[in-house]
């Protein structure tokens, strides 16, 4: 199993400072929030993504991909019923798909749970067939740079559209795109009625990327989450990508936060 981490759990941190402690800790790879490099992404030139692929490249990691995709600029939006900003949204993301091409990576994580939800008094399958459109057109971009777009479920304390794997699944198969795939993540699945095996059992043919984490919003093991179970899981259903490690509390601090993650992770894993 392969092993990765999110750049903006080193808060500000530089990128190739970011990069070394990941690849002395033990990562295999890191995965990059477009927003902690420009403010604007649009404005990050192809050769400057070049030159961060290579910044982790010479670390000694792999570049596995984007995630966080929409948080920076402010306005995009998958299902609206506004065409002009659903048509901004399918650039921006195509646009995301080739810096990622450039810096090597193959993964762009589709969470972005607020700029997703259906609006109030919105027809639910009006909002899903934008969505379907939308990432089909951006799948057309994407797929022959080889960049898969990884649809992430998400709890309903995050957003309303695509809360469980099922239905994201049922998603993709809409989408019916070979570039559109299925990323699971351990702190959104604590939210199903089945259990995270059960789902990560049920979601193999589609499963291209993976996220851990605790549903207390910290790295694994540092919650109540057995992770046992789910590297079993995963072994079982021949997942062979990267398990990365994504918190959205980063206390007590990056280093802590990676060291502790990658050396829990290596003890469940291991074979």
């Amino acid at each position: 199993m392969k092993f990765g981490i999110c750049n903006e759990t080193y808060q500000g941190w530089e990128f190739d400072a970011a990069c070394a402690h990941a690849a002395s800790a033990g990562y295999d790879g890191i995965e990059i929030a477009p927003f902690t490099l420009a403010d604007d992404p649009r404005e990050l030139s192809l050769e400057a993504a070049t030159r961060y692929g290579r910044v982790a490249m010479q670390a000694g990691l792999e570049v596995i991909g984007l995630h966080w995709l929409l948080v920076k600029p402010m306005g995009l939006h998958l299902t609206t019923d506004d065409t002009a900003v659903r048509k901004q949204t399918i650039g921006f993301a195509s646009r995301l798909a080739e810096i990622c091409a450039a810096m090597s990576g193959k993964i762009m994580v589709w969470g972005s749970p607020k700029q997703r939800n259906i609006a109030a008094g919105q027809k639910r399958e009006d909002a899903r067939g934008h969505a379907v459109d939308a990432i089909w057109d951006i799948c057309e971009v994407a797929g022959p740079l080889g960049v898969t777009i990884a649809m992430e479920p998400l709890g309903p304390a995050e957003t309303n559209f695509l809360n469980t794997a099922a239905e994201t699944i049922e998603f993709i198969r809409a989408v019916d795109h070979p570039a559109c795939q299925l990323h699971l993540d351990v702190k959104a699945m604590s939210t199903e009625r089945l259990t995270i095996p059960e789902i990560i059992t049920a979601s193999r043919p589609w499963l291209r990327h993976f996220h851990a984490n605790d549903p207390n919003l910290r790295g694994p093991g540092f919650g109540n989450v057995q992770f046992e179970p789910i590297a079993e899981a995963l072994y079982s259903a021949g997942y062979e990508g990267f398990v990365s490690v994504e918190v959205f509390d980063y206390t007590p601090d990056p280093e802590t936060i990676a060291t502790n993650s990658i050396a829990y992770l290596k003890r469940t894993f291991a074979r």
